[in-house]
């Protein structure tokens, strides 16, 4: 599939805010409704549009939920064999907790982004994801402070 300037403008737009109408998304890429509903269907027909969602603000929903912990964890594998990565990746993001779940390369084997509402929540989480496994060798967390900044968003150029 290939992409022409009013596609690539649609994707910044939804990007930015999917909460637009088609109506405000149609003048801002200069276009006509019908075209770009159409088109936006397109898109999320290829499967380029994953799905649309909505980003809660953390510090606003503290005030109503309290704090939580926001984790980024570095996870090392003893075997890292197919199958063992496969099987970590998949209870992995299978597991509520895990906002988002990288396999890199090199150095730890996995890093995962974790969202618990307190800290007696990220312990089941550690025994769930870590303490229970035993190809887990090793496990780093770094606990955010602030949210400085939050994105999703993929670049064109």
């Amino acid at each position: 599939m290939e992409l022409d300037a009013i596609d690539r403008a649609l994707l910044t737009q939804l990007q930015r805010d999917a909460s637009q109408s088609n109506q405000e998304m149609a003048e801002k890429v200069h276009t006509s409704p019908p075209t770009c509903l159409r088109r936006i269907k397109r898109l999320h027909d290829a499967g380029l549009i994953e799905r649309q969602i909505a980003i809660l603000n953390p510090d606003l929903m503290a005030k109503v939920l309290g704090h939580g912990l926001t984790a980024v964890i570095e996870i090392t594998l003893d075997r890292q064999d197919a199958d063992s990565l496969d099987a970590f990746e998949s209870r992995a993001g299978a597991d509520p907790a895990v906002q988002q779940c990288y396999r890199v390369s090199p150095g730890p084997d996995f890093v995962l982004v974790v969202q618990t509402l307190h800290m007696q929540e990220y312990q089941s989480l550690t025994k769930r994801l870590f303490t229970n496994d035993a190809n887990v060798r090793n496990v780093k967390a770094f606990f955010s402070v602030k949210r400085s900044k939050f994105g999703a968003e993929v670049r064109f150029s």
